[in-house]
This record gives C-alpha cells, structure tokens and sequence, in this order.
C-alpha cells in the first residue's frame, strides 16, 4: 500500500479504538520508572507501570506479544485475553507500529528468560498515523534521515545513541572546566561588527535601530574583553554562523568551545586540550583508540609536534623559503593547487599546505609558529616577529582546534586590524581595540570545533551525522535539483 493508504487504515483504526472508550489523544502518565531503570531494578512478581511507543508486535489468537521503546530501552510486554477481557483485548489488536501506550501489569520471566510485563490495564495516550520506517533494517535513505531526524532516531538506536553521547560530551565540557575554575559565559550572537576570524557573515536586519547587524562567526572579541574585566578564566560553548559552503565537514551553523585563560599562553592550551579530549574519549566512548575516516588513531599523548615551516621543509624540501613566487606559483600548479592571481608566496604556501600536506597528518599534531599574517590577533614569537606563538591541532588530516598566545598589545593589533580592513575603519571594532587600551594581561586563548571532535570520537564521517538537524537545500529545490539532473 501507499503511504497514504497506511494512514487511511489507521485512521480507521482510530475511530474503532475511540468507539471502544480509547481516544486517540490520552494524558499525562504517571510511570514507575523509564524503562532502562525497570530493567536494571527487575524483579519478578512486581506491579509496574510502563509506557513507550510499540516498535514490535505481534499478535495471536487469544495472546499477543509487544515491544515498546521510550528512548532509554525497550520492554516486552504480554498481553492475554483472559486478563483484559474481551473488548479490552479486542482493542489492543487494533493498535498499530508506532501507537504510544501505557500499561500496569505485574513483572515476570519469560521461557525465553526475556523479562516481561504481563498486561493487566493499558491506555492509549497517542495514535501514530503514519507508519514508522521499517524497523528491521532501520531507516537508510539518507535524505529523510536528515530531513525527518524524529524517524532516523526511532528506527536506528545507533543513531539515538550517538546523540546522547553528544548530550554527554557538551555537559562533560562544562564540568570539566568548571572543575578547572572556568566560568561560563554567554556574548553576543548578533553582533554590529562580524570580527574574531576572517569569513563570509550572515547578514540581518535590526529594525528598532534601523541598521544592519550580523550573525556572529566568533565570540572571542567579546570574550577577551571579559578578561580585561577581571573574568580570569572564561569558556563558551554555543553556535557560530559562516555564509560559506557545506560539505562533510563544513556546517553553516555550527558548535564551538573557546576558552580563554589570563595569565596562560599557548602552552597552557596545549595541556588543557590534551587533558579534555583524552578525558572525553575516555569518559564518553570508552577509550583513547578511535578510528575515523578509515584511519586508525591513537589519542594517547603527548602528542606530535612540529613548526609550520619544518613541516612545510619535509614537504616541499629543504629550500622552499628560498624559492621564488614563481617557483611557488609551478609547485601549485604541479600538484593541482589552485591559487589567485594576487597571491604573495606566503599564501601559495599556505594553500599549497591547506591543500596537500595537512590533510596527511593523521596522529594528533600540533602545528606551531605559523606566520603572523595569518593569525592577526595572536602574539609574536619572542626570537621571529615574523612568526606568531599558536598552534593548530590536526587529528586525522583535520583542524580539531587552534590556539593562540593572544596578542595584548594595542598599538600592534590595530595595526593588523587596519591592514586587515584594507583601511576600512568600518570594519575595525573600536570596542575591542579600548578594551586592550585598558589592559589585557598574557591570555591563552582556544577554539575547539565541537561537531567535527564529535565526529572524531564517534568515528563519523559526515558532519550532517553528529548535528541533529544539519542545513539542507529547502525540500521544494532539492527535488527542483533532482529533477534537473534526472533529466
């Protein structure tokens, strides 16, 4: 039958159960315990009251069999005629996959040695109308999975699964560096002036000051200017926004954990991701052996550690910072690198590292002493102005967190401002820049990708498998996009 047709049969079964005193809608219901509790409380000979939904029925002559779920585990139940009686029993076989029910009955074992609930009153408290995905083989389209993440959590326990530990893993950050004497703290999503990190915003519109504001691509301005304020310790952990592409690691909207600490540097960071991702790995998946993307990877620490320029030098040889731009520029293209006209040798190198080198890295590795034009808000190192003290964390081919001795002098960091603005004062946050006037002390600072250090730990390969409800196209122009290329 269609999916239509499904719905029109349980619509008739819902009429047949209101007629038999089951309304389709029913109330709250007070239930002994969830279902995983009952089953680590059992005892036989109990009376119980359990609800969930049926993901599992069968039904006999005068005796049926059910599975229901709530979320936290299933329970059988047995249900007999001789028990309920006639009509009521009449009327549990009108029950469809996917209805929610309560029941009380007393607990026993079965032959089987399956702990059961037999059935001694039931109630309808929601009527499903449409019919679950089935549930032997789970729900695989891709597309409705992401789409309709209600069904993908019902029929794939794997996939519910993973998001409780998602649920654990942000709740284990916040204690973890709460015991480490972190405060937590909320700043801006709508901001005046998109500052923090160079991408593309997302724009709106405030209408009661009639100006244009701008979704957040980062919180760290405003955080930093806490610890000017006297927030020694600070994190955050909530969503950015970046107007740019998608892919199986890219979301526009996505989770991110910055911390900043004042008195810290970079080593300070360093030690505090350490200790964090082994802990979570530990503590949520078990372990500090995870394989991801078809690699496996030890987390063990301490982990690699190499300068930028060292690693560009196994790469790319000995010599590179003696060749020239247009030596650069053949290097790109031989390995396939696309690169802009306007591109200085520095910037070759770097895409030609984006592109080719860091993806290779696959056991946790710190990169560190980048080139100070590419982290414009971290200090310089004290032997090469030319180079900053950051490090960037790669696990797996993949960025897993930068960190940064966070730049505190002000004269200097509006000097990268403006050349970072092309002179545009517009785009300069003068807020940020009086705050360092008033004094920032030695700060570390840290972001911490949380859906792509989910992804890590679970061993997911796309990030659309660790967001609940990742961006996809508008469904009418997803299918308008599909029709276009069946054609």
């Amino acid at each position: 039958m269609q999916d239509n047709e499904y719905r029109q049969q349980r619509i008739e079964n819902m009429k047949k159960l209101a007629d038999a005193g089951f309304p389709a809608y029913g109330k709250a219901f007070n239930r002994t315990a969830t279902l995983e509790k009952l089953h680590a409380d059992f005892e036989e000979g109990k009376q119980v009251r359990a609800c969930g939904r049926i993901v599992a029925i069968r039904k006999m002559g005068k005796m049926a069999f059910a599975h229901i779920s709530d979320g936290s585990a299933k329970f059988q139940l047995m249900v007999k005629k001789d028990i309920l009686g006639e009509e009521n029993f009449a009327a549990f076989k009108l029950l469809d996959l996917g209805d929610i029910i309560g029941v009380s009955g007393e607990t026993f074992i079965t032959r089987t040695e399956e702990q059961t609930v037999r059935v001694s009153e039931w109630t309808l408290l929601c009527k499903s109308l449409l019919p679950p995905p089935e549930k032997f083989h789970g729900l695989q389209d891709v597309e409705t999975r992401y789409r309709q993440r209600e069904l993908d959590l019902i029929s794939n326990d794997e996939v519910l699964d993973l998001f409780k530990k998602r649920t654990r893993l942000l709740s284990e950050i916040r204690r973890f560096l709460e015991g480490r004497g972190y405060f937590e703290v909320e700043t801006p999503m709508i901001q005046a002036i998109a500052g923090g990190a160079a991408a593309n915003p997302f724009k709106t519109h405030y209408q009661a000051l009639s100006t244009e504001m701008y979704f957040r691509i980062a919180p760290e301005l405003y955080l930093k200017r806490l610890i000017v304020g006297g927030m020694d310790k600070v994190f955050e952990l909530n969503r950015n926004f970046r107007n740019e592409g998608l892919d199986r690691t890219h979301n526009p909207e996505f989770t991110v954990l910055e911390t900043y600490e004042a008195y810290g540097d970079m080593r300070t960071m360093q030690e505090l991701v350490q200790s964090l991702v082994t802990h979570l790995a530990e503590t949520i998946f078990g372990g500090l052996e995870v394989e991801w993307m078809g690699n496996k990877i030890d987390l063990s620490t301490p982990w690699n550690e190499i300068t930028y320029h060292d690693l560009i030098k196994q790469n790319l040889g000995d010599d590179w910072f003696e060749k020239t731009v247009e030596d650069a520029r053949a290097k790109a293209a031989e390995l396939d690198v696309a690169i802009e006209a306007d591109f200085d040798f520095e910037k070759i190198t770097h895409e030609i590292y984006d592109k080719t080198i860091e993806g290779t890295l696959i056991q946790p590795t710190f990169i560190t002493r980048l080139p100070a034009e590419l982290v414009p808000l971290a200090n310089p190192c004290d032997d090469d102005p030319s180079l900053v003290d950051v490090f960037e964390l790669i696990i797996g081919g993949k960025e897993i967190a930068p960190a940064y001795s966070e730049l505190n002098d002000a004269f200097e960091q509006r000097r990268r401002f403006e050349a970072q603005a092309g002179g545009d004062q517009s785009k300069i946050d003068q807020d940020f820049l009086s705050a360092l006037e008033t004094g920032m002390p030695p700060t570390g600072g840290m972001g911490i990708g949380i859906d792509r250090l989910m992804m890590l730990l679970s061993g997911s390969d796309a990030i659309r498998d660790v967001i609940l409800f990742p961006q996809l196209k508008p469904r009418k122009k997803a299918e308008i996009d599909a029709g276009e290329a069946e054609g």
